[in-house]
């Protein structure tokens, strides 16, 4: 699994039967910077091109098997004891449907042919498509994993996943699972971060809680529509990046420094999730964190405080790594598209019915 903060792979060698989800080992594969800046480029409309394009391809699906391999390596793992490799990709344009997108689409690279050929291992990708082809937002696909693995009978719950985009999945006791995407991430933080500190990230969130939060520059920058729009619903880097965010400030009449601005961000992360979940159809028993953003204290602590007397913790207490949800739910997604199951929830992205989800793409020599 690579994500939309494009800075390493996630990946994990996972057991699974019909109840329990057995993490092996877990590998952080990092991407080399230079590719960073190739993804980057991508990801901006109308600054791309097809050769970008097909460079990108090749080069993330010579990574991800790269990834596969060493995560084998420390495991110890034989690749004709695993079943099959599910490869997320990493987006470069995600385009869902809406009025102003008559022709919706997602695009994930990473050459799954090379993942096969390169491991010997059945590899199965190319996941969202096949929910846009039935008309949903191909996004978010988790919810259907954190359904599998962590709802309770006594409990509603909310899942956050906190990566460079954040979205949450809605787990009550009785009704349907809902999700959608809530809006940034770590992604306008780790930018920030990197323009003014020369780090590739805030750690721990230290800098932004030494300093206080502008309220009319949170005001601006929670003023995108994205914000009041209902689910299903979907966003990524097209939408929320640094050129937006560049354009926002340079409209603004106020000149926060750096230290503030890098505080409203967080802030913009904490009150668009929190704001989020005030919408769900009853309220929250407790909240669990996942993906990068639990690792980072100043945006747990905000979370704390915007959601009490709602209790927040790490998915860690319900027995998975935060690090480890998006690589599993992609391993689980992939074992039942080998088993013919469907993968999607119509309630999450809106499809119109169920959809068996992925390509299969097997090694040159089966």
């Amino acid at each position: 699994m690579s994500g939309t903060s494009m800075d390493a792979i996630d990946a994990v060698l996972v057991e699974l039967n019909k109840q329990t989800v057995l993490t092996r080992a877990w590998h952080s594969h990092r991407i080399p910077e230079k590719l960073q800046q190739l993804l980057a480029t991508l990801c901006v409309p109308d600054s791309d091109t097809v050769d970008l394009l097909g460079q990108a391809d090749q080069q993330m699906g010579e990574l991800f098997a790269e990834a596969a391999q060493a995560l084998l390596s420390e495991a110890g793992i034989r690749p004709g004891q695993v079943n099959a490799i599910g490869s997320h990709g990493q987006t470069i344009r995600h385009r869902p449907p809406a009025p102003e997108q008559p022709r919706p689409f997602t695009l994930q690279i990473g050459d799954p042919n090379i993942i096969a050929a390169r491991t010997g291992i059945t590899t199965v990708a190319d996941f969202r498509r096949a929910d846009i082809a039935a008309g949903g937002q191909g996004a978010p696909l988790a919810p259907a994993f954190h359904k599998h693995v962590f709802s309770d009978e006594e409990q509603n719950r909310v899942i956050v996943n906190i990566g460079g985009m954040a979205n949450l999945t809605w787990l009550p006791i009785e009704g349907e699972v809902l999700g959608f995407d809530t809006g940034p991430g770590n992604r306008l933080l780790d930018y920030w971060c990197q323009k003014h500190l020369q780090r590739a990230f805030d750690h721990n969130g230290q800098w932004a809680s030494r300093h206080g939060v502008n309220e009319s520059l949170l005001q601006v920058l929670s003023g995108h529509p994205f914000f009041e729009a209902r689910g299903p619903k979907s966003t990524g880097r097209e939408v929320f990046n640094e050129i937006w965010l560049e354009e926002q400030l340079k409209a603004y009449q106020g000149t926060p420094s750096a230290g503030e601005t890098q505080s409203t961000l967080a802030a913009l992360t904490t009150e668009t999730i929190a704001n989020a979940i005030a919408t769900l159809p009853a309220r929250a028993d407790a909240v669990f964190i996942c993906g990068g953003g639990a690792a980072n204290t100043d945006l747990m602590n905000r979370l704390e405080s915007a959601l009490n007397p709602v209790p927040v913790a790490s998915t860690l207490n319900l027995g998975i790594d935060p690090d480890q949800v998006e690589a599993l739910a992609f391993a689980w997604l992939a074992q039942r598209r080998i088993m013919g199951q469907t993968g999607n929830l119509p309630s999450v992205t809106g499809a119109q019915s169920q959809a068996v989800l992925g390509g299969v793409f097997l090694p040159p020599s089966q």
